[in-house]
């Protein structure tokens, strides 16, 4: 065994959105290259720290920005987007004095987010626009329409495809209790129609302004909440026109509020950020 002083010793802060949880580092006065095999033992919820994503802030690569972002969810597979992840890291660049600003970008592996610090439960990010355009969306060539049907458990089952940053699988259901989210999720996650995996979220209209979700996380499994699938799930109901503008979204670790004027326009998502703890890791 190494001894401590022979180890590379990183700072770490603890943080979630919603019951998302994060392991979240910053990579500008520290210096660290995260192998999957150390995140994943990181991950681990019974001899490491324990985290959904891993999230990394690193100075900015483009003068642009303030920040780069990045993620790794708790497998060790860099992911492009985490909604509830960019409320925290835009939090956490505060709670640090990186910045002072209460308007903060972020580029991150795909695109840029910028976050509005209004207060710690008001936090707005804005997720850019959802593309529902399959060349934007990692699929089989046997998909032609993000509009499909595919034949689980003996049943149709009725999706809908969307990229916000990261590709969604949006299933309208009619009890989010009953749903076999861990069932359709497993098969779905991993389906040779989906070339890069799917994030696949399991949606009840409760009425134009009002929806329950519960979601699948690519890598992840089943989470208290998922920001991004939240604004992939909005996005849908209100391409169909069966949602409006301004819709609450309640996941199983509290509410999102997701605000989408259509086509041609952004996407943003409000909701609270949590500092657990800070600590330090030997690695």
């Amino acid at each position: 065994m190494f001894s401590n002083d022979q180890k590379k010793r990183i700072r770490f802060t603890k943080m979630h959105g919603l019951g998302n949880d994060f392991m979240v580092v910053e990579l500008i006065k520290q210096s660290y290259v995260f192998s999957s095999s150390i995140i994943k033992k990181l991950s681990n919820r019974n001899t490491g720290i324990g985290f959904d994503q891993l999230l990394i802030i690193e100075k900015s690569h483009n003068s642009q920005f303030d920040f780069h972002y990045r993620i790794f969810n708790s497998n060790g597979n860099e992911v492009e987007q985490c909604g509830n992840g960019a409320r925290c890291v835009g939090l956490f660049v505060l709670l640090k004095n990186l910045t002072n600003k209460k308007h903060i970008t972020f580029s991150t592996n795909k695109k840029y987010i910028s976050v509005h610090f209004i207060s710690y439960n008001n936090i707005q990010v804005n997720m850019n626009e959802p593309s529902f355009d399959l060349k934007n969306i990692p699929v089989s060539k046997k998909i032609i329409s993000n509009n499909f049907s595919v034949k689980l458990l003996n049943k149709n089952l009725k999706c809908n495809l969307v990229t916000i940053g990261n590709p969604h699988c949006i299933i309208q259901v009619e009890s989010i209790i009953h749903a076999p989210v861990k069932k359709i999720g497993q098969i779905l996650e991993r389906h040779p129609l989906f070339i890069q995996g799917i994030n696949v979220g399991f949606m009840k209209i409760i009425n134009k302004n009002h929806i329950q979700l519960r979601v699948y996380e690519r890598d992840v499994g089943e989470t208290q909440s998922c920001g991004s699938n939240a604004c992939a799930a909005v996005a849908v109901g209100i391409a169909k026109k069966i949602l409006n503008k301004n819709v609450r979204v309640d996941l199983l670790g509290g509410r999102l509020e997701i605000n989408w004027n259509g086509f041609n326009y952004p996407l943003y998502m409000k909701g609270p950020a949590n500092y657990v703890y800070d600590g330090h890791i030997y690695i």
